[in-house]
């Protein structure tokens, strides 16, 4: 079986880091269990870690570690639980003695890959009780390219940077990752080919092995409810050697809200080939696009569909596919494309998000009156809008545990301050911008119930409790019919069946459905 892997970042910075590195706990008083240390490291045949790669508070690399690819330093703050250890696997057999040990010494494990964790669930823990270890797959960053089949193995640690850089190496006309590809082809989970897992028993799985359940659950589910996915298999798709991005700006006094107003219904109605979101932020909205196509042929789309933009040649971009990720990121192609591979570029802020799906277009005297009370200030959350429509449309809500395809767009609120110092009234009103937003647009976004992405974790929905010793599953319903909808509790049913013990939770995991729920 393929086991490819390997992944992580460096630094971060800012005060919110200095006062969390000044608060380093004793191992004596987080309570470290040494017969939990001394089983990691006991002499068994290819299945011990080495010492270097445990960390617990009392080594000097353990702050440096725990730090290294935290990106929302909400969960970096002085009173945060913290880990007893580290384990810094690079072999699927340190992952496989982690969790054998976790499991007899009643240690919890939180898995960090390469990814964002708007929540901070894969390295703090609300209850400052709970001991846990965090799995950190850094080192599993592996990515494997094979053209001629188009497809890809990429370790869980890989972030989505070093897959773009590595797709784009390997051929002009591939692409992965998805994203801003997703109205053409589909979500990333919508073209995973197989997986590398490790279950609650320590067993080394992939997809025929763990069954089509399983297999299920993990594209979508909260993979890190159903154990530790290592590496993945995905499909990569054709792209033509050159592409169209463009990034155009309206401001408030240039008719950007009728332009929001009148994008709700466009940009979810065109053509698969075209891409265009949208970022709010006072005092201006940039309406941001990727064409698989060239200049001429989006000029003339834009015109005839969507001629209040006023979009010409002049504003189009003609690059590579793997230079475009950069541009909808950075709205810029000056950039190398080395940038991708930049582990370093951490956020120095706290952030929260809340997001939603539309699936009734705000009319313009709502987008006029959010704009005015919230939007108007500096400072004030931005507002992010990603189209749905064209082939995330046309696939199963039930093919993978997202379910939300059938929506206009999604957006995103976001939140952002500095924790050096700020005082809890700044805090207050900062949530309050946010949430406002939020309460603002709920006549108009999904209900009943209303439709979370689960990568964009929000606590704000709710939070697990146990029952005997499991997760409560009518707890977890609460916030889990937001993220998944009718797939909850199919989610639950493989949970019963692959970890019954509830051994992989956190937060928001999902629970085994009790017996009594069955049917």
């Amino acid at each position: 079986m393929a086991t490819p892997p390997r992944i992580l970042h460096l630094l971060l910075r800012t005060l919110c880091v200095l006062s969390f590195q000044t608060t380093s706990l004793s191992s004596a008083s987080i309570g470290i269990d040494a017969s939990f240390l001394g089983c990691l490291s006991v002499d068994r045949p290819a299945r011990d870690i080495p010492p270097r790669l445990v960390h617990t508070p009392a080594t000097n690399s353990y702050d440096a570690l725990l730090l290294s690819s935290i990106r929302n330093l909400r969960y970096a703050l002085p009173g945060t639980a913290r880990p007893v250890v580290i384990v810094a696997a690079t072999e699927p057999t340190h992952v496989q003695t982690t969790i054998l040990c976790a499991r007899h010494h009643s240690v919890r494990i939180r898995t960090r890959s390469g990814g964002h964790d708007y929540e901070g669930l894969s390295y703090a823990s609300l209850d400052p009780r709970q001991r846990f270890a965090v799995l950190d797959l850094a080192e599993l960053r592996d990515i494997h390219i094979d053209t001629a089949r188009a497809e890809a193995w990429v370790g869980s640690g890989a972030s989505l940077g070093a897959l773009y850089y590595a797709v784009g190496a390997a051929n002009r006309m591939l692409a992965g990752g998805f994203g801003s590809l997703a109205r053409k082809y589909g979500l990333s989970a919508d073209n995973v080919l197989d997986a590398v897992v490790v279950d609650a028993q320590g067993r080394l799985l992939n997809r025929s092995t763990m069954g089509e359940d399983h297999f299920w659950a993990i594209r979508g589910g909260g993979g890190e409810s159903f154990g530790v996915v290592l590496s993945w298999k995905v499909r990569l798709v054709r792209v033509p050697e050159t592409v169209t991005v463009f990034g155009i700006r309206r401001f408030r006094n240039q008719y950007a809200v009728g332009l929001i107003t009148r994008w709700q219904d466009i940009a979810p109605a065109l053509p698969r080939d075209l891409y265009l979101r949208v970022l709010v932020q006072n005092p201006q909205a940039d309406f941001v696009a990727l064409f698989l196509g060239r200049c001429g042929r989006l000029a003339r789309t834009m015109q005839r569909r969507f001629p209040e933009l006023r979009m010409t040649r002049a504003d189009c971009q003609e690059i590579s596919w793997v230079q475009s990720t950069i541009f909808i990121e950075f709205l810029t192609t000056a950039k190398p494309l080395e940038v991708l591979l930049d582990r370093s570029n951490k956020p120095d802020y706290c952030l929260k998000v809340k997001s939603d799906h539309v699936q009734e277009a705000l009319p313009r005297h709502t987008w006029e009156s959010t704009w005015a009370k919230w939007l108007d200030e500096p400072g004030t959350p931005p507002i992010k809008l990603d189209p749905y429509g064209g082939r995330m449309g046309s696939i199963s809500p039930s093919a993978t545990p997202f379910p939300h395809k059938n929506y206009l767009y999604q957006l995103q609120v976001y939140s952002f301050w500095f924790e050096n110092g700020i005082q809890a009234l700044e805090k207050r009103i900062i949530s309050v911008r946010v949430r406002g937003v939020h309460e603002e647009l709920e006549p108009y976004v999904s209900r009943n119930p209303r439709a979370v992405y689960v990568n964009y974790r929000d606590l704000d929905l709710g939070t697990n409790g146990l029952e005997g010793n499991v997760t409560s599953y009518e707890k977890a319903r609460v916030w889990g019919e937001k993220y998944f909808k009718g797939n909850f509790k199919r989610l639950a049913a493989v949970k019963r069946k692959v970890d019954p013990h509830d051994f992989f939770r956190n937060e928001q995991s999902i629970p085994p459905l009790p017996a009594a729920a069955k049917g």
